[in-house]
């Protein structure tokens, strides 16, 4: 029999993206028990519901087969939440923060683990991080939950209990880029979301904050006494607006010129549902409007891109994100122009920056049209664009569904859930995962040549 240490080595041999992997089927598994409780929902969930829910809610995706406003109990609406919220700031960040309150000292394992999770480019100062880190999303969440109760307790038919809890659930599901909502399938709320001016810059205003990343919120709360900012936050900054304002005109004109789901609506309202829509499809998941699935072919592909792209590393959202985006960018930019280096701001990028750029974009490009055809080939039936959409919106942690998701089988399901999971770890961590360690190898081989294009 295996003695407690022989446990603990056992985990300590363990290879650290192994552990993240291990960590978060743990956590699924304890999110489907809790939801499977006889009192956590309104009727028995089956198996594949629970399941599908807790891998949603922890990957902070939002696809669902259930109606987590009719089908959940209260119970199970606040199980939901936190399971939201643990996906959200990250299983790892939270078992830092327990190490420190039972007064263990983080080791350089904990501190590498926790650096490999979040993305980071150090494992200096990360446990001050994460403290700064998580006291900003407890005040960004606490003052979203404020203000859509101060708006929603005079404008919804809800009582006051309720509001507290709607505001509380959906700040934390807009902050952490999860997209639930407890409004669907609700009789008083047919159109699911309030769609109203201020609830969507409410959850706007959530989702972009959720979605700039760890790195990003840490280096904004020490600008004031620095006056300086890394070059990952001024390169996501800036690409955060061009893809927020540039998508949000891009989805606009679609929507104009093929008379899509909005194209009725006064050009202001049209362009601040666009701008909503676009910031959400940047893996946070709410629809803006009704009858989403109806939007034009054109604002498909464009939300297909986005979502692909995603928000900003060890954020809230999934993608491939923004930093591997910018990186694959600028190193095709730089080769056009004939620069020897991967040049951005006057710094160069490194190469095994550059090579983990491509290998993330590659084996997400592989991922996606492996699942893409698992889906084709088992739902005859499924139009392929709509299968793209469902796939890539289940990479991204997303959540935005044009309704495949309610009509596919069991089957379909698994295959979005692996998706789901490997989008929230992302694909290199779980490739290295199931990598079996290599020799170092001391031989350097004569260059060949590939003919390309």
């Amino acid at each position: 029999m295996r003695t407690p240490v022989g446990r603990l080595s056992l985990w300590a041999t363990m290879s650290i993206p192994l552990r993240l992997v291990i960590g978060l089927a743990l956590l699924v598994l304890f999110g489907t028990l809790i939801l499977s409780l006889p009192f956590a929902a309104q009727r028995p969930l089956s198996l594949e519901e629970a399941v599908f829910t807790a891998v949603s809610a922890l990957t902070v995706t939002g696809l669902s087969i259930i109606a987590p406003g009719r089908d959940l109990t209260v119970f199970g609406q606040i199980v939901l939440a936190v399971l939201i919220q643990i996906g959200g700031v990250g299983f790892m960040v939270l078992a830092v923060v327990i190490l420190r309150l039972v007064g263990r000292q983080v080791m350089l394992d904990d501190r590498l683990a926790l650096r490999d999770a979040l993305g980071l480019l150090s494992a200096a100062e990360i446990v001050r991080l994460v403290r700064r880190a998580l006291i900003a999303v407890a005040i960004m969440e606490s003052c979203g939950a404020l203000a859509l109760w101060l708006h929603w307790r005079n404008t919804l038919p809800l009582s006051e209990e309720r509001v507290v809890l709607y505001a509380f659930f959906h700040a934390i599901s807009a902050f952490c880029n999860a997209g639930f909502d407890l409004f669907a399938g609700l009789p008083e709320f047919p159109t699911g979301v309030p769609n109203d001016g201020i609830t969507l810059t409410i959850l706007a205003t959530l989702i972009v904050l959720g979605g700039l990343g760890i790195p990003v919120i840490g280096d904004l709360l020490t600008w004031r006494r620095t006056r300086r900012l890394s070059l990952h936050t001024r390169v996501t900054l800036l690409l955060s607006f061009v893809l927020s304002f540039g998508g949000g005109s891009l989805f606009f004109l679609a929507e104009t010129l093929s008379l899509g789901a909005i194209s009725h609506e006064p050009p202001v309202a049209r362009f601040g549902f666009s701008l909503f829509q676009v910031i959400s499809a940047r893996t946070a998941g709410y629809s803006g409007f009704p009858n989403f699935d109806h939007i034009s072919p054109g604002a498909q592909l464009l939300l297909i891109g986005l979502m692909f792209i995603g928000a900003a590393p060890a954020s809230m959202g999934g993608g491939i994100t923004t930093g591997t985006f910018a990186v694959v960018l600028l190193a095709t930019w730089g080769y056009l122009r004939r620069l020897p280096e991967t040049q951005v701001a006057q710094r160069t990028v490194s190469h095994d920056t550059l090579r983990r750029a491509v290998a993330v974009f590659v084996v997400s490009l592989l991922l996606l049209s492996t699942a893409t055809y698992l889906l084709v080939i088992t739902h005859p039936s499924l139009e392929v664009d709509r299968a793209v959409f469902e796939v890539v919106s289940a990479f991204a942690t997303c959540g935005l569904s044009l309704g495949a998701t309610n009509m596919i089988t069991p089957i379909g399901h698994a295959v979005l859930m692996v998706v789901m999971f490997w989008g929230r770890l992302g694909p290199l961590t779980i490739v290295a995962a199931l990598a079996t360690p290599r020799r170092q190898r001391h031989v350097a081989f004569p260059e060949g040549q590939i003919l390309i294009g």
